[in-house]
């Protein structure tokens, strides 16, 4: 069976809690001495005023490092540019590169690094940092998506596309998450729910404190078991459904065993809506013109937002 392990951080802070996860699954079987190991952190967002609820908190990347180095030093920490942001905006506005000078590790850009052709004319060139790394390790945040119902540790890997414009591929993005992970097979899952993100998730969605720390080896397990544990319903999100038919983790509630040391007091999270302006958005964005002549254009791109969001709130956008 796999193994999902979930710990509080209020009863052991989260240096504790990320200890007692990496116990539980046995980390030192999976990071070898000297082991060559990439992370894919989940920094979608670069306003200094939302990274907290958008973005892999760098207490539990501190936590997990700190861990990881009693094993080796080859650590890498990394993610691509987004859409509207180069990666460094990310990095900065998340204070990565001071933590990671402190700790002693990499920071790479991987839409600056070498690549090579993995055989998906869809993708297109991938890191090779992330290619032939000893141990990917994935570390999402708990968040809702509009597009994929649920960001986790299989969504995170899209954001190991190089290229900035990934967003043309959203035409095949559950597909194309699955494609990524049998490339990538992620051997340790560290899910940040310090505070997560239901309602216009990923990056525009409603906080959520949950003060929990979520770990597998099975990104799979890991997806399934957190949905389920915020009242979400995992038969929602395609990319996992088709994950696991892909064989590449467990997924019905019988196959995983959970780990867990409190008892939930939350509420249900809310799913991100897929209303007819963000549907209308992605079909559009499968045409280069629209990329580049409206999407990329500040001055249309934050006006627009603007207005659909207003008539949400009056209710004509749904």
């Amino acid at each position: 069976m796999s193994r999902v392990v979930v710990r509080s951080t209020k009863n052991e802070g989260v240096e504790g809690a990320v200890r007692s996860i990496l116990e539980k699954l046995n980390w030192k079987e999976i990071v070898k001495p000297s082991a060559r190991v990439v992370i894919k952190l989940n920094l979608c967002e670069f306003d200094a005023k939302k990274v907290c609820n958008a973005n892999t908190d760098p207490k539990v990347i501190y936590a997990l490092v700190g861990k990881l180095k009693g094993q080796t030093k080859n650590i890498t920490l990394v993610e691509a540019h987004s859409y509207r942001a180069p990666a460094e905006a990310a990095f900065k506005s998340t204070k990565i590169y001071e933590l990671a000078d402190k700790l002693g590790v990499k920071v790479v850009n991987l839409s600056k690094s070498q690549a090579r052709d993995v055989g998906n004319k869809l993708l297109g060139p991938m890191p090779e940092i992330v290619l032939d790394a000893d141990v990917f390790i994935t570390m999402p945040k708990l968040k809702t998506h509009a597009l994929t119902y649920f960001t986790g540790s299989l969504k995170n890997q899209w954001g190991c596309v190089p290229r900035h414009d990934r967003i043309a591929l959203h035409h095949s993005l559950d597909s194309l998450i699955v494609d990524i992970n049998g490339l990538l097979k992620p051997k340790l899952c560290i899910m940040d729910g310090i505070i997560g993100m239901d309602d216009r998730g990923p990056t525009n969605g409603r906080p959520r404190s949950l003060d929990i720390i979520l770990g597998s080896t099975d990104p799979v397990a890991l997806d399934a078991t957190a949905m389920r544990l915020v009242g979400l319903d995992p038969n929602k999100a395609k990319h996992v459904t088709l994950a696991y038919a892909a064989k590449q983790g467990s997924f019905k509630e019988e196959e995983i065993e959970l780990d867990m040391d409190f008892m939930r007091d939350w509420a249900d999270f809310k799913p991100a809506h897929l209303d007819w302006a963000i549907r209308t958005m992605n079909h559009m964005t499968r045409y280069r013109w629209f990329r580049d002549y409206v999407l990329s254009v500040n001055w249309i791109f934050y006006p627009t937002k603007l207005l659909v969001n207003i008539l949400r709130k009056m209710g004509i956008v749904r």
